[in-house]
């Protein structure tokens, strides 16, 4: 089930956001929580079990859009770790695009490390092309050395 988050989802969300790691920080979420012009989504999968467990109705991937003058960004997604390859991202990531279309869009943009190969098949799957590069923009990954680039993507909507 996908729905829009709201305040009252800030602290799930940012207990997902510690796990996922995306990079986004705990002011950045709060603040898409609150923009007029971003959109907060959420995925939950009633009853998913993990193991022994079950997920009951948290939250397992979010996504935040925001709305530019002619275009849409994807500012963040994130999954859980244990939910990543099961298309929860997928199914985010149709909801940025639906959203993007409402808001009449002509593209959606995005921003991707050079080396998340999973992140950059998915967006390839949603018809995603590179753009361009940004070298050296991303601190280097957990604690490893240097930088990383970063992959400049959109889709025209």
């Amino acid at each position: 089930m996908i729905d829009s988050l709201s305040t009252a989802n800030s602290a799930e969300l940012q207990a997902l956001e510690a796990q996922a790691n995306s990079g986004i920080s705990a002011q950045h979420l709060r603040d898409a929580l609150t923009d007029v012009n971003s959109r907060v989504i959420g995925y939950r999968q009633q009853d998913a079990p993990i193991g022994d467990i079950f997920d009951g109705n948290r939250l397992l991937g979010y996504a935040i859009v925001v709305r530019l003058p002619f275009e849409s960004e994807l500012q963040a997604i994130g999954v859980l770790p244990h939910k990543q390859g099961q298309g929860v991202g997928g199914k985010l990531l149709g909801e940025v695009v639906a959203w993007a279309r409402q808001w009449q869009s002509e593209r959606l943009l995005l921003e991707v490390r050079a080396n998340n190969q999973r992140a950059i098949r998915l967006y390839q799957h949603y018809g995603f092309n590179e753009d361009g590069r940004r070298r050296d923009y991303y601190p280097a990954a957990r604690g490893a050395a240097g930088r990383e680039d970063a992959l400049l993507m959109s889709r025209l909507l």
